[in-house]
């Protein structure tokens, strides 16, 4: 690994807004051992955004965890956060670096394209995610990456994350391949027991 601002292993969580008891939904998934927390939601209600993902800044502060905004950069801006994710429509990396900092996270969306993730890391991306690597119930119609493609992306230097569709049964074969981070959403926050379904996912990546 390089110095990437984006450390560890582990389980990378995705809230599923807007919904109800969205901080204590994520408070169980932080208990449970994730190592980061995205916060998406795609409405237009920013003041409920805004509102929202301060509560969820604390939360990954007092778990020392870093908050990633999706797609908005302002909003990472205002509320504190420790980055951004962008997607092919988003801000380029170096726009939302001149944004948000030097120290700032900054993660970009790869699909199924090596291309793309070496043209991010070369602009200085910390992160690439790479998917949806099985049948994504938020994006059903999500491009699907080969598994060989985390083998593949071994030499860029950075984490990669692998997302789509990922549940604790089915993980095991990306984290051998060389996923750094899971990220997962309707099997943390769809799940009956939210802390249990995030311990089962930690647990995939043993601690020395």
């Amino acid at each position: 690994m390089t110095d990437s601002r984006f450390t560890g292993r582990g389980l990378y969580a995705i809230t599923d807004g807007p919904r109800s008891g969205l901080p204590e939904a994520v408070a169980q998934v932080l208990a449970g051992g994730a190592r980061a927390l995205q916060y998406r939601d795609k409405t237009a209600d920013a003041a409920r955004r805004h509102a929202e993902a301060s509560v969820l800044r604390q939360l990954c502060d007092a778990h020392a965890v870093p908050l990633i905004v999706n797609d908005d950069v302002a909003l990472a801006a205002a509320v504190g956060a420790a980055g951004v994710h962008l997607g092919r429509d988003d801000d380029d990396v170096a726009a939302a670096r001149a944004a948000l900092g030097p120290g700032a996270i900054i993660g970009v969306s790869c699909y199924d394209s090596l291309e793309r993730a070496r043209a991010a890391t070369a602009a200085g991306a910390d992160y690439v995610a790479f998917g949806a690597f099985f049948p994504s119930p938020t994006k059903p119609q999500a491009v699907r990456a080969p598994l060989e493609l985390l083998r593949q992306s071994a030499t860029l230097g950075v984490p990669r994350v692998a997302i789509g569709g990922i549940t604790p049964d089915n993980a095991l074969p990306l984290v051998e391949a060389g996923a750094d981070f899971l990220a997962v959403i309707s099997a943390v926050f769809a799940a009956p027991d939210a802390r249990a379904a995030a311990q089962r996912f930690a647990r995939l990546y043993p601690t020395d």
